[in-house]
């Protein structure tokens, strides 16, 4: 039984075979003809999505909802609604006010969308739940913290630490109640969905982050759950300080060398999942790709304690015979690596681009390469931080976002050589890979080449 082999994966046991979880946030509605919007707003087209998602996709465990604005919308953050996409974050209730939040304003039972999340969780729950692991996804504290206080946090991270774990540390106590109502609803796992990790330093973290995630993993052990670290982004170096903070689990995306991140997690006896890449093999590839690179993953590293699942949340047009061929790979590999050994994967993104002249621009061009701003939280302050100073130096300066899930883009950042996503350039050469600059820092890079 999936549930049992999940169970079995994050309690550190011998399994017969790696379980998988697909990620199929509003894709789940795509299977049922339903926008991003409409499945994240109305319950029963939420649970039809769901049954669909385990129907086709055969999942050892799955996700109930995958948004993390639910918390900051409830506590004052303005949302962008779209058909194809969660949605993002518009306005700080925190920016340009350093305080702390009333306790009041910590989510209740019956605050904004939770009490539809509440009843679908412990509908899927009676229906599929004794077959299916079923996570709980809620905003981290670090990532919550800044859609609370928006890009400034990455300032006060220089100039006020004790603001910032003050902050966290009230973000932390969010997290808990929202763990009370996701375990009370029936859920197995509670996932710890982070992006913005990745996009501090390792000391950073350990000096104003760390204390507050291991109070969250602990109080999801102490509730009888198992938990999961969801980071997004190149958390290379910061495996070793996540790791640090107790989770039974961590996720990781395709910007992390999975096979070297599982060294690190096995170190600590923690799982490892992911990380299966979102839009080269899952939403522009074709089944045997995807066949293929699961056959090979698995065949590449040991299988204990590995989670094979998509990096992160799945684009909402990912092709289902794509995703059902993950599926047939991870649970029929023998079958599955004969069709696929003697396929050579290859990349049909051969789209010419022109990169611009960089050593004649009349004005100073910022290039921030993304998976893209609307779905990826990191990549969303990455680009507003150049947006700050696009409207700071007005039309001195030009600021473009190139994404990840558009294939023009993407042939675009190969062409760049770009290693790691979110990154920003400035004028052809690259200033900050996976970590978000401050305004005062990027500043001052732009005041350079002015």
């Amino acid at each position: 039984m999936g549930k049992e082999l999940i169970l079995k994966t994050l309690r550190h046991e011998k399994t017969e075979r790696v379980p998988w979880i697909p990620f199929a946030g509003v894709h789940a509605g795509k299977l049922k003809g339903y926008t991003a919007e409409e499945v994240l707003k109305d319950g029963d087209k939420l649970y039809e999505s769901l049954l669909e998602v385990n129907k086709l996709y055969t999942p050892d465990g799955m996700p109930i909802i995958f948004d993390l604005q639910i918390e900051a919308e409830i506590m004052g953050c303005q949302l962008l609604w779209a058909k194809d996409n969660p949605p993002s974050v518009m306005s700080h209730p925190l920016q340009g006010e350093k305080k702390i939040p009333c306790k009041c304003k910590i989510p209740t039972a019956q605050s904004g969308r939770i009490p539809m999340i509440l009843d679908v969780m412990k509908r899927i729950k009676a229906q599929i739940g004794n077959e299916t692991a079923l996570y709980g996804l809620i905003c981290g504290p670090f990532t919550l913290a800044s859609h609370l206080r928006g890009s400034e946090i990455f300032m006060d991270m220089i100039m006020d630490e004790q603001y910032v774990k003050d902050l966290v540390s009230y973000c932390a106590e969010v997290c808990c109640k929202m763990t009370d109502y996701y375990v009370d609803a029936g859920m197995d796992v509670i996932a710890v969905v982070d992006p913005l990790v990745s996009q501090v330093s390792p000391d950073h973290f350990e000096s104003m982050l760390s204390e507050s995630f291991t109070a969250v993993f602990d109080y999801i052990r102490n509730k009888r759950a198992f938990s999961s670290f969801f980071v997004c982004g190149n958390a290379t170096v910061q495996m070793d300080v996540m790791c640090k903070t107790n989770p039974d689990s961590i996720s990781i995306d395709e910007n992390v060398d999975i096979k070297k991140a599982k060294e690190i997690t096995d170190k600590y006896n923690i799982t490892i999942g992911g990380n299966i890449p979102l839009t080269t093999t899952m939403l522009y590839g074709n089944q045997q790709d995807n066949m293929k690179y699961v056959v090979d993953l698995i065949d590449n590293m040991d299988n204990h304690n590995l989670i094979i699942a998509p990096g992160c949340d799945m684009p909402y047009d990912i092709p289902i015979e794509n995703t059902i061929a993950v599926a047939q790979a991870v649970r029929q590999t023998n079958e599955v690596r004969e069709m696929v050994k003697n396929y050579e994967a290859f990349d049909d993104i051969d789209i010419e681009v022109e990169l611009p002249d960089y050593e004649n621009l009349s004005n100073p061009l910022v290039e921030v390469f993304t998976l893209d701003a609307k779905t990826c939280a990191a990549c969303t302050y990455m680009l507003n931080s150049a947006l700050v100073a696009a409207d700071h130096y007005g039309d001195k300066i030009e600021v473009v976002e190139y994404k990840y899930t558009v294939k023009e883009d993407i042939a675009r950042t190969k062409k760049m050589g770009v290693k790691n996503l979110p990154s920003i350039y400035i004028n052809g050469k690259l200033k900050w890979a996976s970590i978000i600059p401050s305004r005062k820092e990027l500043f001052e890079e732009i005041d350079k080449v002015i």
